[in-house]
């Protein structure tokens, strides 16, 4: 069983350091789909809640759906992690025990907000999925602010999953700030999503 989570680690390295910013080909969306997949794989062998299981084979497909090119599979991607976020967040709110710190879940709650000024406007015609599509991630991360001290490594992996979904939004929708530094956000933007799921995965398989 821990050899899938130990190859799910391998190929996400390697899809950092050799595929992330590369251009799109079969092999690199095969390579990008394989960590979060095996880490499905891995939570059901551990007998991790059907909402985990369901939430990280979602975000596998999303990977695959993101790593082709065009609106369809754009929108394909953003759904299945709209749903991914749906099954986090029915995992995550029957754990939840009390409110969530204040400065956490205000700083979480400017972000959101913060979105309609520096991102709706590029959106055009997906303005409205990204808004449904950023709703859906706040209310997961504030889910996983009110979890007990002892789930900390599942907070850790949420906030990482906003700062995630953020880069991967400025180099979606801003261009104009993201193309000096395509390279290294790929690199971020990869880190910041695998070692989200990988803290989600094993906080909660248990």
């Amino acid at each position: 069983m821990g050899a899938f989570l130990a190859i799910s680690c391998v190929v996400s390295v390697a899809y950092g350091l050799g595929f992330c910013h590369g251009p799109v080909t079969a092999w690199r969306s095969v390579v990008k789909t394989v960590p979060v997949a095996l880490l499905a794989v891995w939570a059901a062998l551990a007998g991790g809640p059907v909402w985990l299981v369901a939430a990280l084979a979602l975000s596998a497909f999303g990977d695959f759906a993101l790593s082709r090119e065009g609106e369809r599979a754009f929108l394909a991607g953003l759904c299945a992690f709209a749903l991914a976020h749906v099954a986090y967040i029915a995992l995550l709110a029957g754990l939840v025990e009390g409110a969530p710190p204040v400065v956490p879940l205000v700083a979480l709650l400017a972000l959101a907000v913060s979105t309609e000024l520096w991102l709706a406007p590029h959106t055009g015609g997906m303005r409205w999925p990204v808004r449904v599509y950023v709703g859906l991630i706040t209310v997961m991360a504030g889910c996983a602010l009110a979890l007990p001290g002892a789930m900390w490594l599942a907070a850790l992996g949420a906030g990482a999953f906003v700062l995630s979904d953020t880069v991967l939004a400025v180099q979606l929708f801003r261009r104009d700030v993201a193309a000096r530094f395509d390279r290294a956000l790929s690199v971020v933007l990869w880190a910041l999503y695998y070692g989200a799921q990988l803290a989600m995965a094993v906080a909660l398989a248990g």
